[in-house]
């Protein structure tokens, strides 16, 4: 099974393909000067960005170009190669202190790989110190050193980074790969692969969560059912709320048990329990944790209620679509007599001021504003129509 094999619906592959067969590392370990030091994935959430760029690092390293067998292939899919580190981060934003424990191993030469390979995930994510201190390692890579980031869009990126970068542009699978890679991935049936490629509209992550979770199917019906239940103010101001409840408790699901094991694991390593007394600088490690947890647990808890807003925009989408009798499928079909409900309840214009309302939704929790205020002036927005 090829390293590719895991790359869904994405048509840039045989280009990436293409410069690995170009690309070479001569006896005397110099790179080829026809090799790309800097490398930009760029698209839409759920497009496999990172998954594109781990592919390509195996494939680098990989003497068959990611066969996908090797301890090459197997190691860098793993995260154990010794010469492919990632840079991820459960926060709001990349750290500095992230990249300057990072921007060293970039002037390593490689320690049995070909290339030295530094991956970026969430690259839209660094803080102006945090890029200024990536900068000068992509501006002047060692040559057998390759940097890739990863961020929805190019203008996401600082130019001053952009511009050594160069941006391979990814896309939203079409539903019936994503549906083929879930039948041949997960074992799950066509008809459910086809529903969860559908109602995640084509994205992978939660593609997968809805074809394996059944409680990721029943939190989206629930989700769904908001439209349906702004009938005046209270249940506008309970709708609310109840989306909130539903983000924390998600984070608490997703966070509780890795934050125990993360604070054990740090008081073990600091030697707590062997002396029978308290590790020296315990206490502020602890706490210095503690406070990435909640980074974490913020994000986590933005992210579950962006992917909600995501789902009800998709209704409007296809209420909008039978409004206008547009012959296109339908994201949430299965719920069709419903969606035919409200349509001829509204207008065209209501529904489009609707969508907008999310949208800025959206974009206000991406600007930190207060979720359950801004989740309560988007509930009464719908309801006015």
């Amino acid at each position: 099974m090829s390293v590719w094999d895991a790359v869904v619906g994405q048509a840039v592959v045989p280009a990436l393909q293409r410069t690995i067969a170009d690309a070479s590392v001569d006896r005397n370990g110099a790179g080829s000067g026809s090799m790309t030091h800097a490398w930009l994935f760029t698209g839409p959430p759920g497009s496999g960005r990172s998954v594109v760029a781990k592919a390509f690092a195996a494939a680098l390293q990989c003497p068959q170009g990611g066969c996908g067998h090797c301890a090459e292939c197997t190691d860098v899919r793993a995260g154990t190669h010794p010469d492919v580190a990632a840079l991820t981060t459960e926060g709001l934003n990349i750290r500095i202190s992230q990249v300057r424990d990072l921007v060293p191993r970039a002037a390593l030469k490689p320690a049995r790989g070909r290339w030295q390979i530094i991956i970026v995930e969430d690259a839209d994510r660094l803080g102006e110190d945090a890029a200024d201190a990536l900068l000068l390692s992509v501006e002047e890579p060692p040559e057998r050193t390759v940097w890739m980031l990863c961020a929805p869009t190019a203008e996401d990126i600082v130019p001053t980074i952009r511009s050594r970068c160069r941006v391979v542009q990814l896309r939203t699978p079409p539903y019936n790969e994503v549906a083929a890679h879930l039948t041949a991935t997960e074992n799950v049936d066509e008809r459910l692969a086809a529903f969860a490629a559908r109602a995640s509209q084509g994205h992978i992550g939660r593609a997968r969560a809805l074809a394996v979770d059944e409680e990721a199917r029943a939190r989206r019906e629930e989700v769904l059912r908001l439209p349906f239940a702004l009938n005046d103010i209270r249940e506008c101001l309970d709708a609310a709320a109840n989306l909130v409840e539903a983000a924390k408790a998600d984070a608490e699901r997703r966070c509780d048990a890795l934050d125990a094991k993360e604070t054990e694991e740090l008081k073990k390593a600091l030697g707590a329990g062997t002396t029978g007394r308290k590790p020296r600088n315990m206490n502020a490690a602890v706490k210095e944790l503690e406070q990435e947890q909640k980074l974490r647990r913020t994000r986590v808890q933005r992210d579950s209620i962006d992917r909600a807003l995501v789902d009800v925009l998709a209704l409007y989408r296809d209420v909008l679509m039978l409004q206008l009798g547009v012959n296109a499928e339908l994201v949430n079909d299965e719920m069709r007599p419903s969606l035919q409900r409200l349509a001829q309840a509204g207008t065209p214009e209501a529904t489009l001021r609707r969508m907008e309302a999310i949208v800025e939704t959206r974009e206000s929790l991406l600007g930190n504003a207060a979720p359950l205020l801004a989740l309560e002036s988007m509930a009464l927005a719908l309801r006015e129509g």
